[in-house]
């Protein structure tokens, strides 16, 4: 049950109080978010699967998730935001405007990784709630609709598939392929999962989202770095979100007994492989600190044998950066090096594209607007790139797009020990709610 010790005021009692009268005029207003019910908010939704090691687990799909969507959508329906939930299970907790516009969403994703923080997306989704709480106990009237938009599976999960909500929702993911996952411990397929939250695969054509439907969109987030936390600062905007290439890469040598085969007569393919993940290393170094990162997280060695020399191992690379012209430069100095290791080790090496998302521009507009509402509230303005991925993605060539970034105390995420202050919290929260009724009053004009 949720506490009752702070008092939500709703829809209807800011509709009664207020009827009869003009819509409020705010620009100029001092409003402020509520920083103790923030706090409490946070830790009331990390107990939907909270870990022994103080972790969070919630994943799409699993009790803990269930429990959360309960919760967020009770919450939303007592604020008297109209609620409903679309065919791959986001939440929508939508408030009327007194004109017919599109909306001004804040949305962001409520599901954790294993062992995950409970900051990472749930903040965002409860700045949401709170603005629209705030809006509504000031008896404001926006001129647009607003919503909060809570997205499925963001994170990596069972099934396989990462920002999940909010790909699908724009039609950039394959239906067959939601129709055919399953949890890879579990076995149950993807369908079923969707609709224990609430969803209906069936529906996902008619529930596609359109260009007709959001004025704006802003996502707030933790940083998931240390550009805040070393700068003592509470936000920033996001100019930028990275782009994620990857690449399967397979080494094929040749098997052999691990005994009675002579050094020179090898062709061991995971010395190789172990040549190509340290060339890829020393490329994304000389790089320096531009923004280009590489990564190879995962490796599938075969036969995978203490006494065979390995045969073949394959390996995803993956790079990430938002300049086309930088990922396209390191991919050429990778094929070198490459090159270079096939013929010093006698093996093979082949490559496929998996997954070649572009980096996105936020929209210069919201860019502005974050950036000029949080001036009252730090002592200087910064932007950043996001290293990370994330819904707003998605959303960019649906409406202007912009993110703000809120301090990750010595920069830790997805992990137990991810930690926000509630002073930097509180920063976005009152720098979201200015945004918003900026906003509302600057766009769609007649």
């Amino acid at each position: 049950m949720r506490k009752k010790t702070i008092p939500i005021t709703g829809y209807k009692e800011s509709q009664k109080k207020n009827s009869g009268c003009e819509r409020k005029r705010v620009m100029g207003m001092q409003l402020r978010v509520n920083k103790e019910r923030l706090k409490q908010n946070i830790e009331e939704l990390a107990q939907f699967g909270l870990n022994a090691n103080g972790g969070v687990d919630r994943s799409i799909g699993s009790e803990a998730d269930l429990l959360a969507r309960k919760w967020l959508t009770d919450y939303a329906e007592k604020l008297g935001a109209r609620v409903h939930t679309d065919a791959i299970a986001n939440i929508h907790a939508v408030l009327p405007g007194t004109e017919h516009l599109k909306k001004l969403v804040i949305g962001s994703h409520h599901d954790a990784v294993p062992n995950g923080g409970k900051y990472d997306g749930a903040m965002g989704v409860l700045l949401g709630l709170e603005v629209m709480q705030c809006i509504l106990e000031n008896g404001i009237w926006l001129r647009h609709p607003y919503e909060v938009l809570m997205f499925t599976a963001e994170e990596p999960n069972p099934f396989s598939i990462s920002t999940m909500g909010s790909r699908s929702i724009t039609g950039k993911i394959p239906e067959e392929m939601l129709l055919s996952a399953t949890d890879c411990y579990s076995g149950m397929p993807l369908p079923e999962a969707i609709k224990r939250a609430g969803g209906d695969l069936s529906r996902l054509k008619e529930d596609r989202m359109t260009d007709k439907e959001m004025s704006a969109f802003i996502e707030c987030h933790i940083e998931q770095s240390r550009n805040l936390d070393d700068a003592k600062l509470s936000v920033a905007t996001v100019k930028s979100i990275t782009g994620i290439y990857r690449e399967v890469v397979t080494v094929q040598g040749e098997a052999n007994h691990a005994g009675t085969t002579p050094m020179p007569y090898r062709k061991d393919a995971l010395t190789a492989a172990s040549e190509c993940v340290l060339a890829i290393e020393k490329i994304a170094r000389e790089f320096g600190k531009t923004h280009i990162v590489a990564t190879v997280g995962k490796l599938n060695v075969k036969p995978n044998s203490a006494n065979i020399i390995s045969d073949s191992v394959s390996f995803i690379m993956e790079i990430r950066t938002s300049c086309e012209e930088e990922k396209q430069a390191f991919l050429q100095k990778v094929t070198e090096e490459f090159a270079g290791i096939e013929k010093e080790r006698g093996v093979s090496i082949t490559r496929e594209i998996n997954l070649n998302q572009d980096g996105v521009v936020m929209s210069d507009l919201i860019q502005k607007v974050l950036t000029e509402e949080t001036k009252p509230f730090q002592k200087k303005t910064v932007s950043l790139v996001s290293m990370a991925g994330h819904d707003a993605v998605h959303m960019t060539n649906l409406t202007k797009t912009g993110m703000l970034f809120v301090r990750s105390v010595n920069g830790k995420s997805h992990c137990a020990e991810e930690y926000t202050r509630i002073e930097d919290i509180e920063v976005a929260g009152n720098v979201l709610l200015a945004s918003i009724l900026r906003l509302d009053e600057m766009l769609d004009v007649r």
